[in-house]
């Protein structure tokens, strides 16, 4: 067993600074995926919030322009129907965006 350190400062809401004895990272995202930027590791975690049960991937090329091109979908629908779309952000993030 090693000695373990790991801090979780809010920038924002869903963007944290992560400080640990490895490094120092940076976390997008809240509950159900969160993207992890470090010096040395790129990750997507995807998971069903509740249930402890998450998946971890590395973040390649093709899993960045999926998440591009999907908040490029969100952003124009937004833009044609809102209404569409709100009920899903809330759920998302109810804190980032409120009804």
């Amino acid at each position: 067993m090693g000695f373990r350190f790991q801090k979780r400062i809010p920038i924002f809401p869903g963007v944290y600074l992560n400080l640990s004895k490895s490094g120092v990272s940076l976390s997008l995202g809240g509950h159900g995926a969160t993207v992890n930027l470090g010096s040395e590791r790129r990750t997507v975690n995807v998971g069903i919030p509740g249930t402890g049960m998450s998946y971890r991937m590395p973040l390649t090329g093709a899993i960045v322009g999926i998440i591009v091109a999907l908040i490029v979908v969100l952003g124009l629908v937004w833009l044609v129907k809102p209404d569409l779309i709100k009920p899903a952000l809330h759920w998302w993030q109810p804190k980032l965006f409120p009804l």
